[in-house]
C-alpha cells in the first residue's frame, strides 16, 4: 500500500483493474463458468468506517491501493450485473503464515526477530488489524468458488483483532526473545483499524476462523527458522 503512490500507481492499475478487466472479458465467453473469486481487501474501507466492518458499509479508501482494489472489485459487479459473470468478491483482512511473501509484515517481523535485527514500527504502534491465519483463507476462497452468491462481496477476517504493540508482545513470545523496535513515523494510506464482520461469510460460506493469532505466529516462526 505504501508503494501505491506516484508513479508506481501504474503498477496497481495495470495488475488490479486492468487484469481483472480482460479476465471478467474472456469469463463473457465461458457460459460454463460456476464462480470467478474476486481476491479484494479490507483496505476498500478506509477510517471513517464504523467497526466491526460491513460489507455495506460505503467503501473509502485512503491509499491508491485501497483505490484500486475497489475499483476492480466493481467491475466484477459490473460484469455480473450486465453479462450474469457469476463473480463473488472477497475482502481479506491482513492474511498472514507460512510462505508469506517477505515485503510483508508479519514476515518481515519473524525474520528480524530471529537475526536480532530491529523491527521498524510506524507511529505509536497502537494501530490494529484483524489478522486472518493462511489457511482460513484458503478454506474461505474454495467456499466461495461452489457456496458463494454471485455478485456479492464477503468479508474474510480472523477474528484476531489486535494491535501491532501487542503482536510484538506474541512474537516475543513464540521466539523466546523481545524483538529490538525502531520507531518510524506513521506512513500515508496506512489504516488505523480494521475489524471484520464476517457474518455473511459465516451465513452464505459456512466460514468460521479456526486458527488463532498466537499458533498462527508459532506456525510462521517454525517455517522461518527452517528456510533462514
Amino acid at each position: 500500500m505504501r508503494r501505491s503512490w506516484g508513479r508506481d500507481f501504474a503498477i496497481y492499475t495495470e495488475n488490479n483493474i486492468e487484469a481483472t478487466q480482460v479476465l471478467l472479458e474472456a469469463a463473457t465467453r465461458a457460459p460454463s463458468l460456476e464462480r470467478l473469486v474476486y481476491a479484494s481487501s479490507s483496505s476498500v474501507y478506509g477510517d471513517n468506517t464504523p467497526m466491526p466492518f460491513r460489507e455495506d458499509a460505503l467503501p473509502q479508501p485512503v491509499s491508491p491501493y485501497g483505490v484500486s482494489k475497489l475499483a476492480a472489485e466493481q467491475l466484477c459487479f459490473l460484469y455480473y450485473a450486465n453479462f450474469r459473470v457469476p463473480t463473488v468478491s472477497l475482502r481479506y483482512f491482513t492474511v498472514y503464515g507460512p510462505r508469506q511473501r517477505p515485503d510483508m509484515g508479519f514476515h518481515k517481523f519473524l525474520r528480524a526477530t530471529i537475526l536480532g535485527e530491529p523491527i521498524a514500527v510506524f507511529g505509536d504502534g497502537e494501530q490494529t488489524r484483524d489478522f486472518t491465519f493462511v489457511k482460513d483463507a484458503v478454506a474461505a476462497t474454495i467456499a466461495a468458488a461452489t457456496k458463494g452468491v454471485p455478485g456479492r462481496v464477503y468479508n474474510i477476517g480472523g477474528g484476531s483483532r489486535v494491535s501491532v504493540n501487542e503482536v510484538l508482545d506474541l512474537i516475543g513470545r513464540v521466539a523466546g526473545r523481545r524483538p529490538v523496535v525502531r520507531v518510524d513515523p506513521a506512513q500515508k494510506g496506512d489504516m488505523r483499524h480494521t475489524y471484520a464482520d464476517t457474518s455473511l461469510a459465516r451465513a452464505d460460506l459456512g466460514f468460521a476462523p479456526t486458527v488463532a493469532l498466537e499458533e498462527g505466529l508459532a506456525a510462521e516462526y517454525q517455517w522461518l527458522t527452517e528456510i533462514l
